[in-house]
């Protein structure tokens, strides 16, 4: 390996899920401030994330479903003033 490139600072990191609370203790050199008391009874360096394997679509296989019905319809009506059938005669393109 190339020396110099990597970061020096490596060292263990509990990342916190906060969409489900999982928790698990890896190596990293994420920059924190916050800490927190693992299993061990050591104290570990916080890093929070928004999503994890444990809440991922892809791996729990639990899709969410937007409300596109609701979008198609808030559409149509903000654009019916240009639908074409509801004008008058004498206005047509």
């Amino acid at each position: 390996m190339k020396s110099g490139i990597h970061p020096e600072n490596y060292r263990l990191v509990v990342f916190k899920d906060m969409s489900n609370e999982y928790a698990f203790l890896s190596r990293s050199a994420a920059a924190t401030k916050e800490t927190i008391q693992w299993e061990d009874g050591n104290e570990y360096p916080l890093v929070k994330v928004e999503v994890s394997h444990k809440s991922h679509p892809f791996y729990t296989g639990k899709a969410q479903f937007v409300d596109t019905a609701g979008r198609i319809d808030k559409f149509r009506q903000k654009y019916q003033k240009f639908d074409k059938k509801d004008a008058p005669k004498g206005e047509e393109a």
